[in-house]
């Protein structure tokens, strides 16, 4: 099948048109559901060089679901990789998808080269062993990335193609020289990872003649600190010849090597080739010890004694990837439609990773090593973010594993003495701000995942909640907490110094709206366990938005009045140089403006558009936020001119972001304050911006958040209030779609109207054959499964469906227009 239209449709996606073409071409000929065709490969319809481009930060290589060891090219990029890198300078073996931080993974970085080493040979001077010096040309042509294979083809050194397939805790890759060569060369290299991902020791053992194995130690990601990476790496043929390499070049025949003080560390092994010309290699790592990689290899890399082949370990990567993916299907109305939906299921499904030996060892936060004996411990936790939408596509989708993340979190508490922020191997790195564990941990008890576990669930929250970590802590918890108990609010303080790289009063404004909205979270929580007088003070503090809701506050260039604003330590408003504020200015938000924060007020819709003036005002002002004119007259392109555009483009802003998490949640506020059809037209609307391209993700993927908003938003439905258990519903953007739940029940969800290409509205909704006139369904009802039917049309019900009182849910934690609610 050639490319599909969409593929070739000039205007249809928004980002570097020259990858575009590329990037549809590698899976046009995806076959479509629904229209008489083959059964489509869903490993095969993933697109893993979508969101490589334009700041996705994902990566194109090889990964299991929640996988261990992925292989991927390393480049010049910060994150590690993207599309437009010139060069690969190495195939490295630990990746995070999306995030936002430089120093990530990279770590064994492995290129093929040819020609001798050493002596009248290459890396015979000293500092030559340096991977941008030796990094290898590519082509994008006959480029595949898949759900859990790659293949590039190097056109330098000959012309070498490479491959790598990935298991949960084994990797293969498979290295084809070029014709009528005889021997090929594999450059390890343990001294070098992702640019700025520095290494600060490392030790590299070759052992016999098939094996090299050792440790990488690197001091990463926002600040974090240093963390060691155990590997070990079998070889399906033995090499000839082989040395070391380090920052005096080339050591023959020489099988040790080691570097504490981050200086140049590897090995270089030649091979005598078969007919066949390739070496294949199996990887596996531990952050455990070295018996941890030997043990992960021969568990999953090894079967009776001898190497899985290649193509073996590549048909069950992806035959695990087609039932995880095959969990959820969908009537898309074209290939590409399929291939952005099943690569933003695959982006969700990758975190967190498995961080469990196959013998159930990890090593904890307190750096001990301890054992998860019939569970899964996992690691990597990016909470900002995922707490708006991975975690409860999680949540829904595979109920099991959540049940071993929520696991984990307990154990990091019990190990560390506190809950983290951003989880990264064994330490909490304190990155971003507010407090994402407790919506996050709160929202798993919500849809039964701490199920015998509450009580301890509870305790721990309560504590982040109630107090701050000891000075000595690793953890920096809620650094705010000291003003917010005592005054309602987080305050202002730019010179706060933080334990990492963010701290709460840097960004008071912003982290008391977080608070604001845990708390109330954790009332629902507090309420279920018996703790009645917490939750009274929990839920009068979920009205702590008012705290920092300046009323006086003017944007002049629109006349909305009344916006949230940082206030000081003595309760006095912040203003900027000029003496004033404007609510589009950096000072007191995270990543964000208090436009785009104004609206992190779920838990008290009603009061919020008290504050706002009324609903027909606080309507205005979201059509003004979201250009909806602009939407109405070309749906599927104004929010590429109108909205915020740019990875990066924080501040200065008074419009929708999609791009970031502090109001990926506002297309839903439309539906709670009774204005569904608009929060159809708006999410549509953002739909477009996700595309089959290496730019087709709204920003930072954030370890599958963006993803899973897209998920969530192309079924129908969207988690939008921590603690409650509702999801919001908007117009579906596949006529058909069935999610299949562990249990075994089938969520049917019909739209026989829907038509991606055009705004559609909700003209009403029926559950299990009953109507149903509310604007929200609870996880118990979507849990059951059953046939959820939406019946759409083309003009906006402006009087119908969702729009009276009655189909608003209750405001989780009320507070009247004086504030009351709110405590200090």
């Amino acid at each position: 099948m050639g490319a599909d239209p969409v593929c070739r449709r000039p205007g249809y996606v928004r980002r570097r048109a020259a990858m575009v073409m590329t990037a549809c071409a590698a899976v046009s000929a995806a076959a479509l559901a629904g229209q008489g065709e083959p059964a489509r490969d869903l490993a095969r319809t993933v697109n893993t060089f979508i969101g490589t481009g334009d700041g996705g930060n994902t990566f194109p290589g090889a990964d299991a679901p929640f996988g261990m060891i992925q292989v991927s090219p390393v480049g010049a990029y910060y994150s590690g990789w993207q599309y437009d890198d010139p060069t690969i300078r190495g195939f490295g073996h630990s990746f995070l998808s999306g995030a936002g931080c430089s120093g990530q993974g990279g770590q064994l970085a492995v290129l093929p080269v040819t020609g001798r080493i050493g002596s009248g040979g290459a890396f015979a001077a000293p500092g030559s062993f340096d991977y941008r010096k030796y990094a290898a040309h590519y082509t994008h042509a006959g480029e595949v990335g898949q759900a859990g294979y790659y293949r590039v083809h190097l056109t330098s050194y000959g012309g070498i193609d490479a491959e790598a397939t990935a298991l949960t805790r084994a990797a293969a890759e498979r290295y084809r020289f070029a014709a009528g060569s005889r021997e090929g060369t594999l450059l390890v290299n343990t001294g070098q990872a992702d640019k700025d991902h520095t290494v600060v020791g490392s030790v590299l053992k070759i052992v016999g003649d098939r094996v090299i194995e050792g440790r990488i130690t690197t001091h990463s990601f926002c600040g974090g600190q240093a963390y060691t990476t155990w590997f070990r790496m079998k070889f399906d043929r033995p090499f000839r010849a082989f040395g070391t390499l380090d920052a005096d070049g080339a050591h023959p025949g020489n099988r040790r090597s080691g570097q504490d003080d981050g200086q140049p560390n590897g090995a270089w092994l030649t091979f005598d080739l078969g007919k066949d010309r390739a070496v294949t290699a199996i990887s596996a790592l531990s952050l455990v010890d070295a018996a941890g990689a030997r043990l992960n290899l021969r568990a999953e890399g090894e079967r009776d004694g001898h190497l899985l082949s290649f193509d073996a370990m590549r048909a069950l990567a992806q035959g695990a990837w087609r039932r995880e993916l095959g969990t959820v299907r969908i009537e898309a109305a074209n290939a590409d439609d399929a291939t952005v939906f099943y690569t933003a299921l695959y982006h969700a499904l990758l975190q967190p990773l498995t961080a469990s030996d196959a013998d159930g060892r990890y090593r904890g936060y307190d750096t001990e090593v301890h054992r998860a004996d019939g569970w899964t411990y996992y690691d990597y936790f990016s909470l900002w973010d995922t707490y708006r939408s991975q975690n409860q596509l999680l949540a829904l989708l595979r109920p099991s594993r959540a049940r071993d993340i929520a696991r984990t979190m307990l154990a990091i508490q019990a190990q560390n003495g506190w809950l983290p922020r951003w989880g990264y191997a064994d330490f909490d790195t304190n990155v971003m701000t507010g407090d994402p564990v407790t919506p996050w941990l709160t929202d798993l008890w919500r849809f039964g995942d701490l199920k015998g576990e509450e009580r301890e669930a509870y305790a721990a929250l309560r504590q982040n909640a109630f107090g701050v970590p000891p000075f000595a802590s690793r953890s920096q918890g809620r650094a705010g907490n000291p003003n917010y108990l005592a005054h309602g609010f987080v305050q202002y303080d730019p010179a706060f110094s933080p334990k990492g790289m963010d701290s709460d009063p840097q960004h008071a404004a912003s982290a008391t709206l977080e608070y604001a909205t845990a708390d109330c979270a954790l009332a629902q929580l507090a309420q279920a366990v018996g703790e009645r007088a917490d939750a009274q003070v929990l839920r009068a503090r979920g009205g702590n938005w008012r705290k920092v809701w300046d009323p006086a506050v003017v944007d002049a260039p629109t006349g909305f009045r009344g916006f949230p604003r940082p206030r000081l330590a003595d309760g006095g408003w912040f203003q900027d140089p000029g003496g004033g504020y404007s609510p589009r200015s950096q000072y007191g938000f995270h990543e964000g403006t208090a436009w785009q924060y104004q609206w992190l007020v779920q838990q008290d819709v009603p009061g919020l558009v008290a504050a706002l003036g009324g609903r027909d005002s606080a309507l205005r002002r979201l059509d003004t936020f979201f250009a909806y004119d602009e939407l109405l007259k070309d749906p599927l392109h104004a929010a590429s001119r109108s909205w915020v555009s740019g990875t990066y483009s924080y501040y200065d802003q008074y419009r929708y972001n999609p791009e970031n998490e502090p109001d990926i949640q506002v297309p839903w506020m439309y539906a709670l304050m009774g204005a569904p059809w608009k929060t159809s037209a708006v999410v549509r609307a953002a739909e477009a911006l996700y595309t089959n391209a290496p730019g087709g993700i709204t920003g930072n993927d954030d370890l599958g958040t963006m993803s899973a908003w897209y998920v969530f938003a192309a079924l129908g439905f969207y988690p939008m209030e921590p603690g409650s258990g509702r999801f919001v519903l908007n117009a579906p953007r596949f006529r058909q779609a069935a999610i299949t739940l562990e249990s075994g029940r089938v969520l049917e969800i019909d739209a026989p109207r829907a038509n991606a290409a055009r705004l559609q509205y909700i003209d009403g909704v029926r559950l299990g054959g009953r109507p149903d006139p509310r604007v929200w369904l609870d996880f118990e009802q979507l849990n059951a499964g059953g046939r959820l039917e939406y019946r759409l049309t083309g003009t906006p019900p402006e009087h119908g469906w969702g729009t009276s009182s009655a189909d608003l849910p209750p405001a989780l934690c009320p507070t009247d227009s004086r504030g009351a609610g709110a405590t200090r």
